[in-house]
């Protein structure tokens, strides 16, 4: 897939961009690269959490997370509808890991200051791991809100109705919203809300898109390259 907009001509897709009131971002393989394989620790650490939860050895609780994360949308959300764990305990631990592989990214923000209208993130993970990251890139002071797991009442992303409570609580107009994300799957409520929609396209499984692409607008591999080369020229015309 190329860089493009399957529904939108060129210039209408770019005006969707230069007169967006407002940036959702994803956290997560999205505001970092992927590459930079932070979330790995979370994952381990999630195993490491059911193995001692539920007194399982470490094979079977890797088979019992991806089983919650196929079934609920989230290894929390498994975790609590089968398990009734407490998600507060689970995401100070799952979250308790070491953020220096990801380095401080001038260049993302200088772009992020940029860009035209608000900028808001909209996570699966929590406040408190959004703020570590952030900070850690240098970008935390370009963000007005922060919508996580647990104003969404832990119900995860693509949930339809996460999206809906989402723009209300950060009053996102999504015809006028663009949304940054690396899992192609939670473009799609996003795209039939009406938001113009970004892919940052990595090689992890859980980011492919299905053969129906038409909720994906744009593509990228680099964000930083993108805001650049495809974003950046137009807003200083």
């Amino acid at each position: 897939m190329t860089e493009s907009d399957l529904d939108l001509t060129e210039s209408n897709r770019q005006n969707r961009l230069v007169n967006a009131e407002t940036w959702v971002f994803d956290l997560d393989n999205t505001l970092y690269p992927a590459a930079s394989n932070l979330f790995d620790q979370v994952d381990r650490r999630m195993c490491g959490f059911i193995a001692e939860t539920l007194n399982l050895p470490h094979a079977e609780a890797y088979k019992l997370q991806k089983q919650y994360f196929r079934e609920h949308g989230t290894t929390l959300k498994g975790l609590m509808d089968v398990h009734d764990i407490d998600p507060a305990g689970f995401l100070d631990y799952v979250h308790d890991i070491d953020v220096t592989p990801v380095p401080p990214s001038p260049a993302l923000s200088a772009h992020l200051e940029a860009l035209p209208g608000r900028k808001v993130i909209f996570t699966n993970g929590s406040v408190a791991h959004a703020d570590r990251v952030t900070q850690r890139l240098g970008i935390d002071h370009h963000f007005d809100g922060i919508f996580d797991i647990v104003a969404s009442d832990y119900v995860p992303k693509p949930d339809p109705s996460v999206y809906d409570t989402m723009l209300r609580a950060l009053d996102v107009n999504p015809t006028k919203a663009v949304m940054v994300e690396d899992m192609a799957k939670n473009l799609v409520p996003a795209a039939a809300l009406g938001m113009a929609t970004v892919w940052v396209r990595n090689d992890t499984p859980w980011s492919q898109a299905d053969e129906n692409t038409d909720y994906i607008h744009h593509v990228t591999e680099d964000l930083i390259d993108w805001l650049g080369q495809v974003l950046i020229p137009q807003t200083a015309k």
